[in-house]
């Protein structure tokens, strides 16, 4: 790109190379910014207006990198499971510990909790877009992928703990980990409708007793 300025009666040219725009952090920026506005005020006002104004940006950048506000929010709800799935497999890896398999399962249970700002701020995410595939077929999927992601990882939780003689080797797994999912669920839920009641003392107590009741 080439551009014309006057210095003294004179022309000049100066040579300006255009801005380098990566698409990838552009769209995660998006991202965020959807984020930011479900967690503030919902899945409803995360409209494409709302969000390019949460990004900085004009509403036809959003645009360029979505074709429709169903497509954004579908993009951002797959760098929430993403995002957290790399989170939680990190910590699978300390299942290993035989030591005291009770505490690497709690910690990796714990990572699906709304423990802190982060985890409560996924938490409201989670229950924000889980919520709205109800009535969004675009979600559905997503939704799926989350319920059936949560029970893959308490089966896995739960053979590794009975394998090192943690927990009872009589509990039918399978169910178990249905047991466990609806537990980690319903406490999620309350510790984003009700902060002040399920506090993350009480969440960890719980979690806590559950896995001592499998011994």
């Amino acid at each position: 790109m080439t551009l014309l300025f006057k210095v003294a009666g004179s022309c000049y040219k100066r040579e300006v190379s255009p801005r380098v725009v990566d698409p990838a952090a552009r769209r995660q920026a998006v991202a965020e910014a959807v984020f930011r506005v479900v967690v503030r005020d919902g899945v409803e006002q995360a409209s494409l207006r709302n969000v390019a104004v949460e990004a900085g940006l004009a509403i036809g950048s959003i645009r360029h990198y979505f074709d429709s506000h169903d497509e954004m929010i579908v993009f951002a709800v797959e760098a929430l499971i993403h995002s957290t799935e790399q989170r939680v497999l990190a910590h699978v890896r300390s299942l290993q510990d035989r030591s005291d398999p009770r505490r690497p399962a709690e910690r990796v249970l714990s990572e699906v909790l709304p423990l802190d700002d982060r985890r409560r701020d996924e938490a409201v995410l989670w229950l924000a877009f889980v919520t709205a595939a109800r009535t969004r077929p675009s979600l559905v999927p997503h939704a799926e992928r989350l319920y059936d992601g949560l029970r893959s990882l308490c089966r896995r939780v739960l053979a590794v703990m009975t394998e090192a003689g943690t927990i009872a080797a009589t509990h039918d797994v399978e169910l178990e980990a249905e047991r466990l999912a609806s537990l980690l669920n319903g406490i999620t839920v309350d510790g984003v409708l009700h902060p002040d009641r399920m506090t993350p003392e009480l969440t960890l107590s719980l979690l806590r007793r559950h896995l001592d009741s499998l011994r």
